[in-house]
């Protein structure tokens, strides 16, 4: 929503500068996206609304009120002539519970042409373009106010009344605007009829067949309130999001119209000083209710975390020019007719809380006067994880969901369409999927393990499952514990002295792949190989996750008698990061240090 500082100061006399107002709005209020200043001296906030504060704050009187409240200063409204009116022929039906008050009309003897100056330089100042008098009249009353107006020809009128009604399915409707569209509507959306033809689509856009030309010279003032969500689904299905539709979405209310009839009529007897204003037709089925919200100080304090006293409360309500009263320690508000978003107490403590200055409440940790103590099951499961790890086991996760079982699960995968009855069935799968690489990892065999809850007809039951491609075992938790009960019982032991949760000391798999290097060096004999294997531990850095592997193994004896014999060892390195896909370039930089610390040891690489 683009605001203008200049129109702003129409409200408020003793407005701060540009910059503080941009800082006012931004810590108390809404997010200033930019402040454009202009060459006429102008400054043109760009704010962004939320939804919770889009029926009143999409409007220059909106923010001017909140900016008002919050600095505690005054706050004036524009002074309306309200013209002298005629008695008035105009029929006004509501035939849809979508359409919540209608208001109309009638003004003859207008002369549609170029609007004030005044007026074109407000429009003009938040990007929007001059039509005419009568249209801009009409735009400027709603960014002035949120509240949308729209102007009907009534010469237009075929039947000379207004219908408002839901539209029915195929039919068809023209559009003002630069470019002709016409638009297919259906029964969900509302229109606005003259008993005959469709004038306008409801709260979203006018028709061309009743719009302002230059020969109008009557026109029908419509000031309305319609169904935000009717309006909502209406403006997306179509794709015509307007400045009006955007303001009947977020909701508005009915209590609008009022003011914004006055504004209108004062603004054409501006521009038609001779033109003849018949009594307004206002259709209110069912009116706003007065709300008022109790609360407390203590209420708000206790909320905010911030100890606010009465003196305050009452300063903040006073400066929003509030209706309200005090007793007993209780405060009762009437709740303003525009602001539809306060409901409860819980509404007024973010109010309060925003003109008091979040910036005040000083974070505090609560104190905590309670002894944690870890889940049974918990500690269970971390000891039977540690136990497993230091035997060489590594953990992993398999599906839950299986083609067989014993309890079956609605509305799911043809292959998963039952809960596992065991873990076995998994770890074996995993097993044979990694049993490929064990070659190229060194390994021998692939020790694996998982615990988890398997689902059984008559209960569910945590299982721990271990085992390599030669057996798998799968038992109870209850029983791994029973089996292991007295290491089990020092390790609560100790956690109880150090009065702290276990550091589970094993290390997730790698989701990124492996790189193998295989390297074979000629050493003299009376060298082990122990100390290669050193080497390679030194210089290959974390990235070398496997114990470097002896795949093969060659003597050469001495040629001559008294010499020394060599022996080649190979070894196959295996690396692997926990973080990225490791490239060839970075190996080889590893095996590049190696092969140097080898040469420098007087060895030779084969």
């Amino acid at each position: 929503m683009k605001i203008s500082y200049n129109w702003l100061k129409s409200y408020i006399r003793d407005i701060p500068s540009e910059d503080k107002i941009a800082d006012l709005l931004t810590f108390k209020l809404c997010e200033v996206e930019d402040a454009e200043k202009k060459e006429n001296g102008d400054t043109i906030f760009d704010l962004k609304i939320l939804p919770d504060r889009a029926h009143d704050l999409l409007s220059h009187q909106g923010v001017a009120r909140e900016i008002a409240g919050l600095l505690g200063i005054d706050f004036k409204l524009p002074e309306y002539k309200i013209p002298e009116t005629h008695s008035t022929d105009l029929k006004i039906e509501i035939n849809t519970p979508n359409c919540r008050r209608y208001m109309g009309r009638i003004v003859r003897g207008v002369k549609v042409g170029p609007s004030p100056e005044w007026m074109m330089n407000y429009l003009t100042s938040i990007g929007q373009r001059s039509i005419n008098n009568i249209v801009d009249a009409t735009n400027i009353v709603m960014f002035e106010c949120g509240q949308p107006i729209h102007a009907f020809d009534l010469q237009q009128l075929l039947d000379g009344k207004i219908v408002v009604k839901q539209a029915q399915n195929d039919q068809k409707i023209e559009l003002v605007g630069s470019e002709k569209i016409t638009v297919n509507l259906n029964d969900t959306d509302m229109v606005i009829t003259d008993g005959i033809k469709n004038l306008a689509i409801a709260g979203v856009k006018g028709g061309l067949g009743s719009g302002i030309s230059d020969s109008t010279t009557d026109v029908l003032i419509e000031v309305a309130n319609f169904d935000s969500t009717v309006v909502r689904k209406t403006a997306r299905r179509l794709g015509l999001q307007t400045e009006a539709s955007k303001r009947y979405e977020n909701d508005l209310s009915p209590w609008l119209c009022d003011f914004a009839m006055n504004e209108i009529s004062s603004l054409f007897l501006e521009m038609f000083p001779t033109a003849s204003f018949e009594e307004v037709i206002d259709i209110y089925p069912i009116k706003q209710e007065i709300r008022k919200v109790n609360f407390s100080s203590l209420y708000i304090s206790k909320i905010l975390g911030l100890e606010i006293k009465d003196e305050e409360v009452k300063k903040i309500l006073d400066n929003y020019k509030y209706n309200f009263t005090y007793h007993s320690g209780e405060w009762e508000v009437e709740v303003p007719d525009m602001r539809i978003d306060i409901n409860g107490a819980h509404d007024f403590v973010e109010d309060i809380g925003r003109a008091y200055g979040y910036d005040k409440i000083i974070p505090q940790l609560p104190d905590l006067k309670f002894k944690q103590e870890d889940d049974p099951s918990w500690r269970k499961i971390c000891f039977a994880k540690q136990k497993l790890v230091k035997d060489g086991y590594s953990e992993v996760m398999t599906y839950v969901f299986k083609n067989k079982g014993e309890l079956e699960v609605l509305a799911s995968a043809s292959d998963k369409n039952f809960l596992r009855a065991n873990i076995a069935d998994g770890l074996a799968e995993s097993i044979k999927v990694n049993q490929s690489n064990l070659p190229l990892l060194g390994m021998d065999s692939v020790n694996i393990f998982e615990i988890g809850t398997v689902f059984l007809k008559e209960k569910e039951e945590m299982r721990v499952a271990f085992g390599n491609n030669k057996n798998i075992t799968e038992i109870s938790l209850d029983e791994f514990i029973k089996n292991n009960e007295q290491e089990f019982y020092f390790w609560k032991e100790d956690l109880i002295k150090e009065e702290n949760s276990p550091v589970l000391v094993f290390k997730p798999w790698s989701l990124y792949p492996f790189i193998t290097r295989d390297i074979a060096v000629w050493v003299p004999e009376k060298i082990s190989p122990e100390t290669l294997v050193q080497i390679y531990k030194d210089f290959g850095t974390e990235l070398l996750v496997r114990e470097p592997k002896l795949f093969d193994l060659f003597t050469k004896p001495a040629s001559t008698q008294g010499g020394e014999g060599q022996t080649s060892y190979a070894y196959r390195l295996v690396f692997q990061s926990q973080e990225k896909t490791l490239t060839d370039d970075e190996i080889n930089q590893i095996m590049s240090k190696i092969t140097d610390k080898i040469t420098q040891s007087g060895w030779k690489v084969r």
